[in-house]
């Protein structure tokens, strides 16, 4: 069954909002072949103006590029997300304190989010005092409510760094695949680029509501507008040398 279908009981299956894993494997294969196709076509466009194409340069500031790229995605991400989550476990910590040493106003407190959304007073506080008997549970809803994480939902620094440099590597070994095979000329990790561009965009749509030919030709036109602008700054400064 499709996301978004009905049910037959009537219940709508919906997407998932966040992209689940998809979305940052996607964006992280993208930025690896956006980052390393320019890069490539640069280098190229600079080696030409000198009047030959240094296969050897432009192969060469391929792997540099996929290696410094996955290596640099990967450690900003786990600063980013280890950072994040060391905060978050502060500040469960400080509220988890309040709850043991004032209990009381504390349960008060998670009946007053109820009753705002409509349930009795009666009931919001029986529900509230039954959850206090369960710690935990008791401090995940007083965090989820006041700060929209729980202990036990807290992300991996280490799986999304290892998750951010595969996927970017991914990503950046698209232009290479031509020279890989033997090819000696930009041309073709160009057509292969501009298909993968196309083919990352389309896969976006899974997780949106564009459709695939618009998220694909959209992902192209700015990849390709990246490439080119790269290959003309890369001619620009190689004929200056």
């Amino acid at each position: 069954m499709k996301q978004g279908q009905k049910m037959m009981d009537g219940e709508t299956i919906h997407r998932n909002i966040n992209g689940g894993w998809m979305r940052p494997a996607v964006f992280g294969a993208m930025d690896g072949l956006v980052s390393n196709f320019a890069l490539m076509v640069g280098v190229a466009g600079g080696s030409q103006a000198v009047g030959i194409e240094n296969t050897t340069a432009i192969v060469l500031a391929g792997f540099a590029g996929l290696l410094a790229g996955a290596f640099s995605m990967a450690a900003g991400e786990y600063t980013s997300v280890a950072s994040q989550a060391e905060l978050a476990m502060a500040e469960i910590e400080i509220e988890k304190n309040e709850l043991r040493q004032n209990p009381d106003a504390e349960i008060k407190e998670l009946a007053e989010v109820w009753i705002k959304r409509g349930v009795s007073e009666t009931v919001a506080m029986q529900f509230s005092k039954e959850l206090s008997n369960n710690f935990e549970a008791f401090a995940d809803a007083h965090t989820s409510e006041e700060f929209g994480v729980t202990a036990g939902d807290l992300p991996s620094a280490k799986m999304a760094a290892i998750s951010s440099f595969i996927a970017f590597a991914a990503g950046a070994t698209v232009p290479l695949v031509p020279y890989l095979l033997g090819s000696t000329k930009i041309v073709y990790s160009m057509i292969i680029s501009l298909i993968g561009l196309f083919g990352a965009g389309a896969m976006v749509s899974l997780v949106t509501t564009r459709t695939w030919w618009y998220s694909g030709t959209r992902q192209l036109l700015i990849g390709s507008g990246a490439a080119a602008i790269t290959w003309f700054l890369g001619t620009t400064i190689g004929a200056a040398l």
